[in-house]
């Protein structure tokens, strides 16, 4: 198995519609069916922006998954002390690959990327019922310390 930093955003886009499909599924309102060619489109104009890392895992030349990260930078202001983050934007993992230890090994891919930027926080989010982010993310010893809610109208 490895894991490499990546610009090859077909590949990206491909990997992408298990998480799409997820949330797709979920969150039907808010999310539209896959579309390789938007999606690849997208990932086209994402993949070079130096803020994103996108890290794919392969195992035997086969591409499995990948996560999408952003160094972030929010400085201090009269309300808050500035820090740095690494913000996980998605892991997709191919769904009969699930449950094999690929996704913990990329978010260890994403702590040593942090390290090596002298940051010490991970952040994310995920769907309320996504119930296997939760449970990956808890088992990750990941910490909720906001909560964003809405009310339709």
């Amino acid at each position: 198995m490895q894991i490499r930093q990546t610009t090859d955003y077909e590949k990206i886009a491909k990997l992408n519609r298990y998480v799409h499909n997820l949330h797709a599924k979920l969150y039907p309102r808010y999310f539209k069916e896959y579309n390789y060619t938007e999606i690849k489109d997208t990932f086209k104009s994402l993949i070079n922006n130096n803020r994103f890392v996108f890290l794919l895992l392969e195992d035997n030349e086969e591409s499995l998954g990948y996560v999408w990260i952003e160094i972030r930078n929010y400085p201090e202001n009269v309300f808050k002390n500035g820090y740095n983050s690494v913000y996980v934007h998605q892991i997709s993992i191919v769904e009969n690959q699930k449950k094999k230890g690929y996704g913990t090994r990329l978010m260890e891919e994403v702590y040593k990327i942090a390290k090596r930027n002298d940051i010490d926080l991970i952040e994310l989010d995920y769907w309320f019922e996504n119930d296997d982010a939760k449970e990956f993310y808890k088992k990750h010893h990941f910490i909720k310390y906001r909560e964003f809610v809405y009310k339709q109208l």
